[in-house]
């Protein structure tokens, strides 16, 4: 990209920001390049499109640059847009849009893209107007096109023939130096078609393993869970039987809840404080507000009822039921 030293303010400026400069700017009637250092005078900084690197420069007699190909095609690109603003018949509007476009040095060379970067570099979004500068752009790129590769855009060489084994319509090896580009890449595809369809095969079947792999853990998993819901009904059942013997005799019964909850359980076997929370929370649903027992009192009691029953053994914090 070019940048230009202004000699009236100094300030740095792109090549696409320099016309809105000297617009502003009253002093400005000279623009140095940054790089090179040459003045221009005028519109002389519109033809100056490329200027040397930072390697160019400071790389020392006898440098030699290496050619960038996207550089050069840009160049090439930009220099096509040069000889459209000069050919004749162009009307003075579009002239002034490929000036503007001109003083880019980034410009796509496709016409989607080209009509996008008008719509947000140029602010231009007339789209016929896209359509006729590119259509200016894409007469001059052909012009410019030798009478060989016109023919190649225009009729491309038939594709060959070539089987798996690298034979072209099946007589012979196919001589590769007397193959063009497009059907040595036909037949490096055709070569390559048994190996794909291999490489697919394989693919379908490690992704069948993984399936079956993943629908036997989803079946461990169901079993796992009808187990748990059946464990828990139990449990729910021999609370609600304990619960409603207490009922009958119209006091708490704690020897009954305590095995109920033990015997729902795994191993029949529960923390001591699991089994507390749980008696306790029974205790409070049957009584209602006609509790009068203070927490203290209660606990003694529930350590009292696990403690002193040979049906329950209490070891490292869990209490275990006898069978």
């Amino acid at each position: 990209m070019v940048f230009f030293t202004c000699n009236g303010c100094g300030e740095s400026l792109k090549k696409a920001q320099v016309e809105n400069h000297v617009n502003i700017c009253r002093k400005c009637q000279v623009l140095s390049c940054i790089d090179c250092g040459k003045d221009f005078w005028g519109d002389d900084y519109k033809n100056h499109n490329k200027c040397i690197s930072e390697d160019q420069k400071y790389g020392g007699k006898g440098f030699e640059a290496k050619a960038n190909k996207g550089e050069v095609k840009q160049q090439q690109w930009i220099e096509k847009i040069h000889d459209a603003m000069n050919k004749p018949g162009v009307s003075a509007k579009l002239k002034d849009v490929l000036g503007k476009v001109s003083a880019y040095d980034n410009v796509p060379r496709k016409k989607a893209k080209f009509q996008n970067w008008m719509k947000n570099s140029l602010k231009i979004n007339n789209t016929s107007l896209h359509d006729e500068v590119w259509d200016i752009l894409a007469a001059a790129d052909n012009a410019a096109k030798t009478p060989a590769e016109t023919n190649e855009t225009e009729n491309p060489v038939a594709e060959a023939t070539v089987d798996s084994s690298g034979n072209q319509n099946g007589h012979g090896a196919v001589d590769k130096k007397k193959l063009n580009k497009r059907e040595r890449k036909i037949a490096r595809q055709q070569k390559n078609g048994k190996k794909k369809k291999k490489d697919r095969k394989r693919q379908r079947s490690s992704e069948q393993d993984e399936d079956g792999e993943k629908n036997g853990a989803e079946l461990t998993k169901k079993k796992k869970k009808t187990f748990d819901q059946t464990a828990e009904e139990s449990q729910e059942n021999e609370e609600h039987q304990a619960v409603s013997r207490g009922i009958l005799s119209g006091k708490f019964n704690w020897k009954g809840n305590i095995k109920a909850i033990l015997r729902a359980s795994p191993d029949q076997e529960v923390p001591v404080k699991k089994l507390r929370k749980k008696v306790l929370a029974a205790y409070h649903s049957f009584t209602g507000d006609g509790n009068f027992r203070t927490e203290e009192d209660l606990l003694a009691l529930f350590n009292k009822k696990i403690s002193n029953n040979p049906k329950f053994i209490v070891k490292k914090e869990r209490v275990r039921l006898l069978k």
